[in-house]
């Protein structure tokens, strides 16, 4: 029993490592954005925080296609994990 606990352990450690967190681009900072979107390096997260901070807040995901380096293939790639809501 013991032994199939820890491969349960094991295993919902594993899967947790490869799910990406939701991350809301309107309040979020540079490292989490780069964190959490595949295809998000540093530079094109620090390019989002100051596409906001110079535009406002963003109203679409298609927005995010107006920085330099993110088209609409990443945007597609991450659309689950990025959130608008403005608080």
């Amino acid at each position: 029993m013991k032994k199939i606990i820890i491969v349960l352990v094991s295993l919902s450690c594993f899967c947790f490592s490869f799910m990406a967190l939701a991350v809301n681009i309107n309040t979020a900072d540079a490292d989490d954005i780069a964190k959490e979107l595949k295809g998000v390096g540093p530079a094109k997260a620090e390019a989002i925080v100051n596409y906001r901070e110079k535009n406002g807040a963003f109203k679409s995901l298609k927005e995010l296609t107006k920085i330099k380096g993110i088209g609409a293939s990443t945007v597609d790639k991450n659309r689950e994990n990025i959130q608008l809501d403005v608080m």
